[in-house]
């Protein structure tokens, strides 16, 4: 087998993500036989290659079929395996639907974040990367509007570090933007048309029917942080992740 497929997932395995120009990673983009041979090596340790076009990076996850074997001790696993409680799962959601839906109507319209208006060819161009279109959201403002849904300031903050240093955002002073993992590991086709009425329909008390959501987990990478395990593990793929 070629070895540059094992150094691929080795370096996944170690650092959690890597971006789409990797050398590598382009390759098993563009080479179908190259990430034919990347997905058999992973499918038989019960992984997968995770990416889409939306995304600037691509990461790992556990198949389906392997989660329960692998999590299915804790009775949370089906929510999440972060650790993360009831509002940090809905702090991640809205998260997810104030930046990356935004972000992903741009991206389709081939207009980047500073532009006001689209180009009457943009849709012959390339879709517009990650870093170029998507905006982020004040933290003041997320404060202002979800604090009190999502357990004031302090639990915010709490769980606001914890999404960063798992690489669902990023944070720079007052400003939340979208880190490595918010656009790879949430299921958009599951939850764009339900993000309220279904996703958060426990946190805002709609009354509707509890359907799954799906959201993937990283590979947690190797760190002294008590978050993340101290050696390289793949990635899950938790289901119904904004339904507990």
């Amino acid at each position: 087998m070629n070895e540059d497929s094992q150094i691929l997932i080795a370096r996944l395995l170690a650092h959690q993500t890597l971006r789409r120009e990797d050398k590598l990673v382009k390759r098993a983009l563009s080479d179908e036989l190259f990430r034919a041979e990347v997905d058999t090596r992973l499918l038989a340790c019960g992984m997968k290659f995770m990416d889409n076009v939306y995304a600037d990076h691509v990461t790992l996850a556990f198949t389906r079929d392997t989660e329960p074997k692998i999590f299915g001790v804790k009775d949370t696993w089906q929510n999440n395996n972060f650790g993360l409680a009831r509002d940090g799962v809905a702090l991640l959601v809205v998260l997810w639907a104030l930046i990356i839906l935004p972000k992903r109507e741009r991206q389709e319209a081939h207009q980047l974040a500073e532009e006001n208006q689209n180009d009457m060819f943009g849709k012959e161009k390339p879709v517009p990367r990650a870093e170029d279109t998507s905006i982020g959201i004040s933290y003041r403002t997320l404060l202002a509007d979800f604090g009190d849904k999502l357990g004031k300031k302090t639990r915010m903050d709490m769980n606001l570090g914890q999404l960063a240093r798992f690489g669902f955002i990023e944070r720079k002073g007052e400003f939340i933007s979208e880190g490595p993992l918010l656009d790879l590991l949430m299921d958009t086709d599951t939850l764009k048309d339900r993000i309220i009425n279904g996703a958060l329909a426990d946190i805002f008390h709609v009354p509707v029917p509890r359907t799954a959501a799906a959201i993937a987990a990283p590979a947690p990478t190797p760190t002294s942080e008590s978050a993340s395990q101290s050696a390289p593990q793949p990635a899950s793929q938790p289901s119904s992740a904004a339904e507990e």
